[in-house]
């Protein structure tokens, strides 16, 4: 899977709905689709993640 990286990646697959999974360490935490971005956090269905805790790679 390849990771996020930059605002554009995350902006892009929120547009396009990609689905993105969510890990902390080498642990998968969470995935879907990206509903909403901030500077501090990426809200994915319900659930809110720290983007500076957490790494975020497409799922497809």
């Amino acid at each position: 899977m390849k990771p996020l990286t930059s605002p554009i990646h995350f902006h892009t697959a929120m547009l396009e709905g990609t689905p993105v999974a969510v890990f902390m360490g080498q642990e998968m935490i969470g995935s879907g689709k990206i509903v909403q971005i901030t500077s501090y956090v990426v809200k994915i269905g319900d659930e809110f993640y720290v983007r500076e805790a957490c790494t975020f790679k497409y799922a497809s």
